[in-house]
C-alpha cells in the first residue's frame, strides 16, 4: 500500500520560509518523478516543482522559480519543498504526488498522492 505523508505546513508572514516534506512508503523510490502540487481557494491544482528519482531533472513553475527548491533523500524515501521569501499567493493546500514516469508536470500522470497540507502566507 502506498503512502505519502505532508508535513511542514503551517501559517508564516511574508517573506517568510517554510519546509514541507514528503515521506513516501510502500513505493520503489526509483519510482518516477516525485512533485509538489498546491491548491489555492476557488483554483485548479497546479504543479509547483517535479524532481526524478535521480534528482537531475527538476521543474519549477515560473511563479517559484528562484524561491523554492525541491529536493529528495533516497536513503530516507523523502522529498521536500524549501520555500522562501514567500508570498500571500502562495497560499494554498499543497500536496506531494508520485508518478511512474519521470519528466512529468502533467497532474493526470501523478498516480499517488497525499493528503495535502495547508500553506498561509500572511500579508
Amino acid at each position: 500500500q502506498v503512502q505519502l505523508v505532508e508535513s511542514g505546513g503551517g501559517l508564516v508572514q511574508a517573506g517568510g520560509s517554510l519546509r514541507l516534506s514528503c515521506a513516501a512508503s510502500g513505493l520503489t523510490f526509483s519510482y518516477g518523478a516525485m512533485g509538489w502540487f498546491r491548491q489555492a481557494p476557488g483554483k485548479e491544482r497546479e504543479v509547483v516543482a517535479a524532481i526524478n528519482w535521480g534528482g537531475r531533472w527538476t521543474y519549477y513553475a515560473d511563479s517559484v522559480k528562484g524561491r523554492f527548491t525541491i529536493s529528495r533523500d533516497n536513503a530516507k524515501n523523502t522529498v521536500y519543498l524549501q520555500m522562501n521569501s514567500l508570498r500571500p499567493e502562495d497560499t494554498g493546500v499543497y500536496y506531494c504526488a508520485a508518478a511512474p514516469i519521470g519528466g512529468t508536470t502533467t497532474k493526470d500522470s501523478y498516480k499517488y498522492w497525499g493528503q495535502g497540507t495547508q500553506v498561509t502566507v500572511s500579508s
